[in-house]
């Protein structure tokens, strides 16, 4: 199992300040839309959109706002389309870039994730060219809470987990697809707080970056999450001091 994650650390207080500017509402409600219109408004009958609202009620999400999101997505209210895309590129030394996007306006999105990247020394790639560097995961962040790692780590080995990351407030957890959904709700079950899960792309293998070159990488992944349309970015980076 993994121990501290400096980059962990980096995405949780970005997520900490898009949760203050309400960002992390509109990534959110994205989500709803997308399952509820894939899968149909029933959370019963649709664990992507289950798991979804599961997230919006652990931020604090009304419930009038989830209810719109759903009904906006199955035509019962009316709304634009949400398409999700996935746009690859490199950074700054080298690092891969993995851009999940949920927009109404493919065009505009495109420019504007052409334009971050040219802005911020990296360059856009061709569908596939990063892709095969990583793997779709589950991954459960889970609130301490006066909750020990050795606690967590009995009933995680034992349900077959993957990875688990420990940060000062958050415990990690990661598994495969196929035993992501039994692993939630036995922590749940268990009395664990969950912050978050949700399906992830992390990397096979990482490259270090230190220096400008980490410094440049940050700064491009922050003007890529600053983007309206993007709801995740993923890299390859280890940030090394």
């Amino acid at each position: 199992m993994s121990g501290h994650s400096k980059w962990a650390t980096i995405r949780r207080k970005k997520g900490s300040l898009d949760a203050k500017r309400g960002k992390i509402f509109t990534r959110l409600i994205r989500e709803i839309n997308i399952a509820a219109r894939q899968g149909g408004g029933d959370p019963d009958g649709n664990p992507r959109l289950r798991l979804a609202i599961d997230n919006a009620k652990s931020a604090n999400m009304p419930a009038d706002n989830i209810e719109r999101a759903i009904k906006k997505a199955t035509g019962e209210l009316e709304g634009s389309q949400i398409n999700e895309l996935t746009y690859e590129g490199y950074g700054p030394g080298g690092a891969a870039l993995l851009i999940e996007v949920a927009t109404d306006n493919k065009n505009r999105t495109v420019a504007e994730i052409r334009h971050i990247f040219s802005k911020g020394n990296g360059n856009m790639g061709e569908s596939g060219s990063v892709a095969w560097m990583f793997e779709h995961k589950g991954v459960i962040t889970v609130k301490r809470d006066r909750k020990t790692e050795d606690e967590l780590m009995e009933i995680i080995i034992d349900a077959g987990a993957e990875d688990l990351q420990t940060e000062e407030e958050f415990f990690i957890v990661t598994a495969s697809l196929e035993l992501f959904e039994l692993i939630r709700k036995l922590l749940l079950n268990k009395k664990f707080s969950i912050e978050n899960a949700s399906l992830q792309w992390t990397a096979k293998n990482h490259l270090a970056l230190s220096g400008d070159n980490a410094e440049k990488m940050i700064k491009l992944i922050e003007a890529l999450e600053e983007c309206d349309d993007v709801q995740n970015v993923y890299t390859n980076a280890d940030f090394v001091d």
